[in-house]
């Protein structure tokens, strides 16, 4: 069992940047891949970014591609999403997302969730 609590959302204008983290517990973090997804109002839930349990190997969706950043410190049993460049259409609650193996960019994978942290991005 893994327990997955998200931090660090909030409320920035446009073109500002926030840091996410997920706090891990419960079970050695080393074992999964991590994942940050995000759903808008409305909206299903996407997948904005992944990373290998070594951190060594990253993806990203086009959306968030250049502006965002994921990675992981093992050690503190944290996983981050550094977000920049913030744009009114990153606005979501984002959710981090926890799975043994590979990483994958679909939901469906990963066994464990956090409650999601909300980022609102004003114009």
């Amino acid at each position: 069992q893994v327990q997955l609590v998200e931090s660090g959302g909030g409320l920035v204008q446009a073109g500002g940047s926030l840091r996410l983290s997920c706090a891990a517990s419960g079970s050695t973090f080393s074992y999964y891949a991590m994942g940050w997804f995000r759903q808008a109002p409305g909206k299903e839930r996407e997948f904005v970014a992944a990373i290998r349990w070594s951190g060594g190997s990253t993806y990203y969706a086009d959306s968030v591609k250049g502006r965002f950043t994921i990675s992981r410190d093992n050690a503190k049993n944290t996983v981050y999403l550094q977000m920049n460049s913030l744009k009114p259409e990153d606005t979501a609650v984002y959710y981090c997302a926890a799975k043994r193996g590979y990483f994958s960019i679909r939901e469906g994978p990963y066994d464990y969730w956090g409650q999601g942290t909300q980022v609102t991005v004003s114009s």
